[in-house]
């Protein structure tokens, strides 16, 4: 079959385009997937970079996200039946994630265990809900149960622009929130702003601590006059101590990731004289998808795709992705 695969660890040249990869089999408990569509994520990007403590058993066929129909079933399996829209749960269970710790989605088919298969509704498209796990996944669960966000709350989104930004911005205007949305161009914030966003930051023009400071105050040590309420931060790096200066006292930053940096510059100081609580998010349940999916049939919610690619691109998508030249998902169509 046709496939993406991941040789080395390094940089773009380490993934290469395959017409000849090996034909996958279910086993006992598995069923074959004929892949429609399987989304990117920074996680993509890491998996080719190599990350420090996870060994990633090369070759592997990246890509986590994945929906398709059921092709083929073991012989132990009942209850599902060929030709079901699914949408796996990108952690194969017991083993890890799909696309890391075993073949993932860019590729013309994959094996999944049943216990990861979940239905597709006919409204939702195999791009729409290959959209949806890890980024719309991780967004939902930080933001209804983790965070959680509740109306009238004032939230400031970094790095908006991105799949668990843009899923953020929804998730938390579903909510009732007042948005805040930082991004890194004109074109981006427009977007943002069409999604729901109520107020808009170009950090590359401007400091979005004065920004946000000038329209909502200073955070005063004696009372809850000031700052914003929630700061979604998944960047890290020098975005750190800057967002714990635009919360207000008792405030919340939620964290579910690190994409420009895992170890930070802190300052204690912000933390206990304003009373911050900072949260982490870590992946999603399968409670979080069903829910993302039933807001995409009802079209409250449509998944931000920025492009859909042929799997002969995938190796550039990943390379779009980290450049951060796309706006919300970029997905790949086998």
């Amino acid at each position: 079959m046709r496939a993406v695969v991941l040789t080395a660890h390094g940089g773009p040249e380490t993934v290469e385009y395959v017409t000849d990869h090996p034909d996958p089999a279910p086993g006992p408990g598995e069923v074959l997937v004929r892949i429609g569509a399987c989304s990117l994520n920074y996680h993509d990007v890491f998996t080719r970079r190599g990350m420090p403590g996870i060994k990633v058993p090369l070759p592997v066929v990246p890509g986590l996200d994945i929906a398709g129909e059921v092709a083929a079933l073991a012989p132990d399996v009942s209850g599902v039946e060929p030709g079901a829209r699914v949408l796996l749960d990108p952690i194969y269970p017991g083993v890890g994630l799909m696309g890391e710790m075993r073949d993932g989605g860019l590729a013309e088919y994959c094996v999944a265990s049943t216990r990861q298969l979940i239905p597709i509704p006919d409204e939702v498209s195999f791009a729409e809900a290959a959209a949806l796990p890890v980024a719309y996944g991780t967004a939902h669960r930080m933001l209804t149960a983790n965070g959680p966000i509740e109306a009238g709350q004032t939230v400031l989104i970094l790095g908006a622009s991105g799949g668990v930004g843009t899923a953020a911005v929804m998730i938390a205007k579903l909510a009732g929130a007042e948005i805040i949305a930082a991004a890194g161009s004109a074109k981006k914030l427009a977007r943002l702003k069409a999604l729901g966003a109520d107020h808009l930051i170009n950090y590359n023009e401007t400091d979005f601590v004065r920004e946000v400071q000038a329209r909502y105050g200073r955070p005063q040590r004696r009372s809850y006059e000031g700052g914003v309420d929630v700061v979604v931060n998944y960047t890290g790096g020098d975005t750190w101590v800057p967002s714990l200066r635009v919360l207000k006292r008792g405030g919340r930053m939620l964290v579910c990731g690190a994409t420009a940096g895992f170890a930070p510059t802190e300052d204690l100081r912000y933390i206990w004289t304003f009373e911050l609580k900072i949260l982490g998010s870590n992946s999603w349940t399968r409670g979080d998808l069903e829910r993302l999916l039933q807001l995409a049939a009802t079209r409250r919610l449509v998944p931000v795709i920025d492009r859909i690619v042929p799997l002969s691109e995938a190796r550039a998508a990943i390379s779009l992705l980290e450049d951060r030249a796309v706006f919300g998902k970029i997905v790949v169509a086998p």
